[in-house]
């Protein structure tokens, strides 16, 4: 697997400039990385850079994030070096609507006919293609994309066996959403968490901005939800979140049980990130 790089969604402190940039920009962020069975039904499928997960269920897949859409041939065929078929991708999920995860969605719904399933609050963004996002304005855009469900905090995506609750987060994006599951592994029941971030975006502004009024109170929020959250399983919109490239390699040489059960690895890094927004707020007053 190609080395993790840290990027908008990973770090604090860096000039937004520097993130002004698409893909074709930056490829160092889209390289291959090869796919992989994480656990139970959960794969795999993304890049260096961004973590994107496919749900396999007798019904067809779910789908979190689709990344860059110049990285969505990549994805089709990480998909298919898994035996499955892209097309079977019935339900097309979300972790905050950023360029680096959901530029792909237009693509990937025309490619698949999926429904794309976003939080009210980050649907504007997702429809319009880049508009309305509270951090980056107008910087970034992508094919506007058809949202065909919203969720609300609590509500169920089923298919077929698997359930995914969507926990709205807000902070990193207005409508960023954990997704949450129970699978089972070697006759355990382990509770998943799909973390999109507590990061503040890079140069964003969280106290007394007019473009997001809320912003403090929505991280606080958040942080409260996510300490509350049970986690076995812990993975991320980003891979460096929850140690991607180092685990992949130990589950890769036989290592047991699973490296990616980690509740510690996940506590710490809600601590982390909890840190860092707090040192950020300071700052700002």
């Amino acid at each position: 697997m190609a080395t993790v790089i840290a990027g908008a969604g990973g770090q604090v402190g860096v000039r937004l400039s520097v993130h002004a940039q698409t893909a074709q920009q930056r490829p160092e962020w889209n390289q291959p990385a090869a796919p992989f069975r994480i656990v139970a039904n959960i794969h795999y499928v993304g890049t260096n850079r961004m973590a994107l997960f496919l749900l396999t269920t007798p019904a067809g897949h779910i789908l979190i994030d689709s990344g860059f859409e110049a990285g969505v041939p990549r994805l089709k065929q990480n998909v298919e070096a898994l035996g499955l078929h892209f097309e079977d991708i019935k339900i097309l999920l979300f972790s905050h609507a950023h360029i680096d995860h959901v530029q792909g969605h237009a693509l990937v719904k025309k490619m698949t006919g999926a429904r794309v399933v976003v939080s009210a609050a980050d649907a504007p963004t997702v429809r319009t293609g880049g508009k309305e996002e509270w951090a980056y304005g107008d910087m970034f855009s992508w094919p506007p994309c058809q949202v065909d469900e919203v969720v609300k905090d609590g509500d169920v995506i089923e298919l077929g066996g698997t359930r995914l609750t969507a926990r709205l987060t807000p902070g990193h994006s207005k409508g960023a959403t954990t997704w949450t599951t129970t699978i089972e592994e070697d006759g355990r029941s382990l509770a998943v968490v799909f973390y999109p971030s507590g990061n503040v975006p890079p140069g964003a502004k969280v106290v007394d901005n007019p473009a997001y009024p809320g912003a403090v109170a929505a991280f606080e929020e958040s942080f409260r939800v996510w300490k509350s959250l049970p986690c076995d399983l812990f993975l991320g919109a980003h891979g460096e979140f929850f140690d991607l490239e180092k685990k992949w390699k130990r589950l890769q040489a036989g290592e047991r049980p699973n490296p990616f059960v980690d509740p510690a690895g996940y506590r710490q890094a809600i601590a982390g990130a909890e840190k860092k927004f707090r040192q950020v707020v300071a700052s700002q007053r």
